[in-house]
């Protein structure tokens, strides 16, 4: 195998690195893969975490013990996030976006990878100390925000079907009403999909009364999993009381005005709390 000189080594570890975010990789890892020594790698690693810090581009934290490694942590600034809900703002606001019924186009926004990656490092910026064994959400538009959120986090993603499919094997279904149509839908999870004491994080696209996010944890009580939180892309300002509490959206719904031609969306500056 070739010898890697040091640029080489660094460059090829940060994008092992930042491939797979908040993954722990071992030195053996690294040794094997770079043909290099333990020590070597070592010393390319703090060359890389002294650059991240200095340039705030993420951060390197390293595990000792026998089972431990390094594992990258991307940075969110409170720049960023801000920049990110302008930018969203900006778009969903465009009057061409109103659906007649008094609804709102945007399916585009949630299916741009851009968008939905930026959402998800977020959502994940927010919960990284929470410990989550699963990202969990329902399908079918939330599936890219909750994925790029899985990722970010390095654990699995738990999608909730409306129907049962043979391929999921026996399942748990459950009933549960809409909060604003009141409408009585089912949803069904298989039995292998999570395991009782797991902590799951809840992500969603929308949320108006919080029906369906009420409904995503019932299914995880029937599996006596607990769930640290729920992520939205965009919530509604009204009703206020929402049927789930521990909710935290990336935008605000506050008004569409079909006659007007007028969509009032506001950024959720709570977000901006506590960035490090």
């Amino acid at each position: 195998m070739i010898k890697l000189k040091r640029n080489e080594r660094i460059g090829a570890i940060m994008k092992i690195l930042s491939d797979r975010p908040n993954h722990i990789f071992t030195y053996n890892y690294f040794t094997d893969r770079l043909n290099a020594a333990k020590s070597t790698i070592s010393e390319d690693i703090v060359i890389i975490k002294g650059m991240l810090e200095k340039l705030k581009l993420g951060k390197i934290e390293t595990i000792p013990g026998a089972s431990g490694g390094v594992k990258y942590t991307p940075q969110i600034t409170e720049q960023m996030i801000n920049d990110f809900l302008n930018e969203v703002t900006s778009s969903l606001t465009q009057k061409e976006r109103i659906i007649p019924g008094g609804f709102i186009y945007m399916t585009d926004l949630l299916y741009d990878p851009s968008i939905v990656g930026m959402a998800g490092k977020i959502f994940a910026h927010k919960f990284i100390n929470e410990d989550i064994d699963y990202v969990v959400t329902v399908e079918t538009k939330g599936i890219p925000i909750a994925l790029m959120t899985a990722q970010s986090l390095d654990v699995p993603l738990v999608i909730i079907r409306r129907n049962i499919k043979v391929t999921e094997g026996a399942a748990v279904n459950i009933n549960y009403v809409t909060g604003s149509t009141k409408k009585i839908q089912t949803m069904s999870l298989s039995r292998k999909a999570v395991k009782a004491g797991d902590k799951v994080l809840v992500i969603d696209d929308f949320m108006k009364a919080g029906g369906t996010a009420k409904g995503i944890c019932d299914m995880m009580k029937e599996f006596k999993a607990e769930v640290i939180g729920t992520g939205v892309f965009i919530a509604t300002e009204l009703p206020k009381e929402k049927l789930v509490d521990n909710y935290l959206p990336l935008l605000i719904l506050k008004k569409i005005d079909e006659e007007a031609e007028e969509i009032i969306v506001k950024p959720n500056r709570e977000l901006l709390n506590n960035i490090d």
